[in-house]
Parts: C-alpha cells; structure tokens; sequence
C-alpha cells in the first residue's frame, strides 16, 4: 500500500485528521490493535493545539450540521437521528452550555448507547474542570477510532 492510499483509508479513523495516519507512516503495525496503539500514540504526542482542533473537528451530537459518514452512521446507531422534539431541545441546550464552557464540542463515543445515557454523560460531564474534560475528550476520540478501525480491518 502506497502512503496515499493508507491516508486514504485510514485518515478518516480520526475525524479530519488525516495527519494521525501519516503520523504512523512509513512503518504502520500490521495488526488493528498495534496500528490502533500507534495512531492513538501519534495523537497523544501532539501539541495542545493539533490536540485541540482534533476535538474541534468533531460534530455536535444530535445536530443537523454536515458531518463525515462515519459520524451520520455512528449518531445513527445510537438513535440520535430519532430524537423526541424534547431530547432534541436538550441536545441542544446541553451542546450550547457545554461549547461556552469548554470551548469545543462534547465527545462521546456513542457506540452501544441509547439517548437516556448521552444525556446523563452529558450532564454528568458538565461540572468536570476544563482539564480534565480536554482529556476526557481525547479518550472518547481514541474509543471512537478504535470502533472505526475495527470497522475497517
């Protein structure tokens, strides 16, 4: 596989971020979990910064911004497409409170969780410091990569 291609199927694992796949180039471990432990390795050694516009790049939950399939697919599973007018009021008063407070949207990897448990998450998560959210968000970003590759390989 040419660096092009590899970027090409796993730039996406880290949502627009293709430079943690060309972190893990020239010499990509042949395994999912060894090319997992790199790409999550290549983030975790990051800047603040290059951390923080990862975050960023991230859609709001329930929202009906445009976002990268794996996303639509991924707040699909988890019903999110599926929100009562109420859940969908609370999704958005939840994602305004907490980008005001945090400075970037709040992630979560929603795989194999229903609405009622975002919410609380959500809610929960809410009275965390801003470090420790900023880490909290950079775990949940490694769980959804995770789940992404585990799609692709």
């Amino acid at each position: 596989m040419t660096e092009a291609d590899f970027v090409a199927k796993f730039g996406p694992v880290y949502e627009a971020s293709p430079w943690v796949a060309q972190g893990v180039w020239p010499d990509p471990p042949a395994d999912r979990d060894g090319l997992a432990a790199a790409m999550a390795a290549v983030v975790d050694a990051a800047p603040r910064e290059r951390k923080l516009a990862l975050i960023r790049a991230h859609p709001e939950l329930a929202s009906r911004a445009r976002m990268a399939d794996a996303s639509v697919k991924e707040q699909a599973g988890a019903g999110l497409d599926q929100c009562s007018p109420e859940e969908f009021e609370a999704f958005q008063r939840l994602n305004a409170a907490y980008n005001a407070r945090f400075g970037f949207p709040f992630i979560f990897a929603v795989k194999g969780a229903t609405r009622a448990d975002i919410l609380a998450a959500f809610e929960a998560r809410l009275s965390n410091d801003p470090e420790t959210e900023f880490e909290t968000a950079i775990a949940q970003i490694h769980r959804i990569a995770g789940f992404r590759l585990a799609e692709l390989l």
